[in-house]
């Protein structure tokens, strides 16, 4: 049985104060959270708070992004070390925000995959198809290129020390979502790609989904049997709404 994780992704929100706010909500109804790993992953500079606050909680946190590069010269970006100083478990690599405002390609995102992983951090791979793309019934072709990326840098092996998150980007902000059926059937077709070369890891994989996940949908989106969580934007910033798709999970 795989672990349900409920990933928040605060973006580019928050101050100290919202942040301690936030936290401190969600500490205070943790109780009612069975079963779900709960995390969140913040901006950069609000590790070190969220750290402190959240030591010796169950829930996890992580970064949003990180650097290929281990240090040096690189102005503005993050490495791995750094992350891991701030003791977070998780970091999120290709977000489509990242893919298409950055410019980052499947192989950026494989190598910020293999980088994350060989750390000691567990990577929160997200794939996920435009409007576009879906309407020329191309979804599938894009996620498997997405997912083969990692594979084909890394091995299939490599699939399981992560975490694979499905976000069709025409749902990610817009409060549109996809049918709990229309997530499944990724889902389901990412699990049988991966499992083509490698049946124990396609069972271990967690894959989350990550399109306006929300506590009026989780329930239904988390009762299908391939979706194992949920990577969360907006309702992650609102303590009430983050612990209520903890609770869906059951």
């Amino acid at each position: 049985m795989r672990q349900i994780l409920i990933a928040g992704n605060w973006k580019m929100n928050g101050s100290r104060a919202s942040i301690r706010e936030l936290l401190d909500g969600v500490k205070a109804g943790l109780g009612d959270v069975k079963s779900a790993e709960m995390a969140v992953c913040a901006p950069f500079p609000y590790l070190g708070d969220v750290q402190s606050q959240l030591n010796g909680s169950s829930v996890s946190w992580g970064g949003q992004d990180l650097s290929v590069e281990e240090k040096g010269a690189f102005t503005g970006e993050t490495s791995a070390s750094m992350l891991l100083d701030f003791s977070c478990k998780y970091v999120i690599v290709g977000h489509s925000e990242r893919r298409t405002l950055y410019g980052e390609d499947d192989a950026l995102v494989a190598q910020k995959y293999a980088v994350a992983r060989k750390a000691g951090l567990k990577p929160i791979l997200c794939v996920g198809e435009t409007l576009e793309e879906r309407e020329k019934n191309i979804t599938e072709d894009v996620v498997a290129r997405q997912i083969k990326a990692v594979i084909d840098l890394e091995g299939v092996s490599a699939l399981a020390d992560g975490v694979i998150a499905y976000e069709p980007v025409w749902a990610i902000g817009t409060g549109k979502t996809a049918s709990p059926e229309q997530a499944q059937a990724v889902h389901a077709f990412i699990r049988s790609l991966v499992a083509e070369q490698d049946a124990g890891v396609a069972e271990k994989v967690q894959i989350l989904y990550g399109g306006s996940m929300n506590p009026a949908n989780a329930a239904e989106l988390l009762s299908q049997s391939d979706i194992d969580g949920g990577l969360i934007g907006g309702a992650s910033l609102k303590a009430d709404d983050f612990l209520a798709i903890g609770k869906a999970a059951g």
